[in-house]
């Protein structure tokens, strides 16, 4: 079987095609995720806090030309590096949020899928039943 062919059999399994829509669904619901973070999650959390923006949270590594920049952009533009922890806590939130939301879904799709118990269970196997017996008479 030729390289071409292997491929053309794995790519169009459902497996793969699967996992292709999977990543595509995922890539759009991050953005959805990201987006309630970043604009309703993270300005009442910034409320709370005394109006700050977390992304403008920042310890410059260098000094900064020309005096005090206020904002992440400016230290940015002004080429000094910087550890943007605002950042981090951001895209951390972002994170938990998505887990979380994961986690539900995982364990909403586990809950339907378990069956029922039935209401008899089955009869054991008529091996089982004649090794069981033998036993019992063993005993005796």
């Amino acid at each position: 079987m030729s390289f071409m062919s292997e491929f053309r059999e794995f790519a169009v399994k459902g497996n793969a095609m699967d996992l292709a829509v999977g990543v595509i669904i995922g890539a759009a619901f991050g953005k959805i995720v990201e987006s309630i973070v970043n604009d309703l999650i993270m300005p009442v959390v910034g409320a709370i806090f005394g109006g700050f923006d977390f992304t403008n949270l920042f310890l410059p590594l260098g000094v900064v030309p020309g005096g005090v920049a206020n904002t992440l952009a400016a230290v940015k533009e002004a080429g000094v590096p910087v550890f943007a922890y605002g950042s981090f806590l951001t895209i951390l939130l972002n994170f938990i949020i998505l887990a979380f939301i994961v986690f539900v879904l995982v364990k909403q799709l586990n809950r339907l899928k378990k069956t029922p118990p039935s209401a008899a269970p089955a009869a054991p196997p008529e091996d089982i039943v004649l090794l069981r017996e033998i036993r019992d008479s063993l005993k005796k």
